[in-house]
């Protein structure tokens, strides 16, 4: 999975691109558990594009996005939000894949 690098990068995704945010930490438990199922949610939902957001260097990001718990995901369509999964529970490959088909894509 891409590493966010900037806000600019972030901004330019978001508007331009079909982009799943994840938000996560080094320190998260529950980020580490989800890991390993990562690449396949990737290659099953190739339409969009993944991009980890490491809470503790944008926490700007996060709060201007609601973002208050990780692991937790934000879609964007072409400048639109399409979805959020943000809460701070462990998340299943299941409520992954669940959120992603019901994106308003």
């Amino acid at each position: 999975m891409k590493q966010l690098e900037t806000v600019e990068q972030f901004n330019d995704l978001k508007d331009n691109e079909r982009v799943i945010f994840m938000f996560s930490a080094g320190w998260c438990p529950d980020c580490r558990v989800i890991e390993p199922i990562l690449p396949e949610i990737e290659q099953a939902y190739s339409q969009y594009q993944f991009v980890e957001v490491n809470r503790d260097n944008f926490i700007e990001l996060c709060q201007e996005h609601d973002i208050y718990g990780i692991p937790s995901f934000l879609a964007f369509v072409n400048g639109k939000e399409a979805g959020r999964f943000v809460s701070k529970d462990r998340k299943t490959k299941e409520e992954i894949e669940q959120f992603i088909d019901g994106l308003s894509a």
